[in-house]
């Protein structure tokens, strides 16, 4: 798959999300088949998600290194995934994969969503009207 490809099937993920008031995501491309998203999405009920990754789509997607964070409207942390490898403690089969629950200090074990499954996570916490 070519990058382009990929960036066009994230910003179809978020423009078809009805929880999302706005998003500002920037799609760098770093090769024929790299590249870095980057960004915020704004949802109905004034949350935030910070979106990072950094994909290579070549063969298959290999995204090597993301992170999806979730803040309240006060920008209390709800909860992020990231597969930064600091946390060695975690079991071999999801490390360096991991979940940050209502803090940054409550790691749990977790394997790499991506921003679909992500969004899908947020979508009963944000209320429709």
């Amino acid at each position: 798959m070519r990058i382009e490809n990929y960036f066009e099937r994230v910003r179809q993920t978020l423009d078809a999300c009805l929880i999302i008031q706005s998003f500002n995501v920037a799609y760098d491309k770093r090769g024929s088949h790299e590249g870095f998203i980057h960004g915020q999405v704004f949802f109905l009920d004034g949350s935030i998600l910070y979106v990072r990754e950094y994909v290579d789509v070549e063969t298959t997607l290999d995204r090597i290194v993301y992170a999806y964070q979730y803040m309240t409207s006060d920008e209390q942390l709800v909860f992020r995934y990231d597969n930064t490898g600091h946390h060695k403690k975690l079991k071999l089969y999801t490390y360096p994969h991991h979940k940050h629950a209502g803090s940054v200090d409550n790691v749990i074990e977790s394997t790499a969503p991506d921003l679909a499954s992500v969004l899908k996570e947020i979508e009963p916490l944000i209320p429709l009207s």
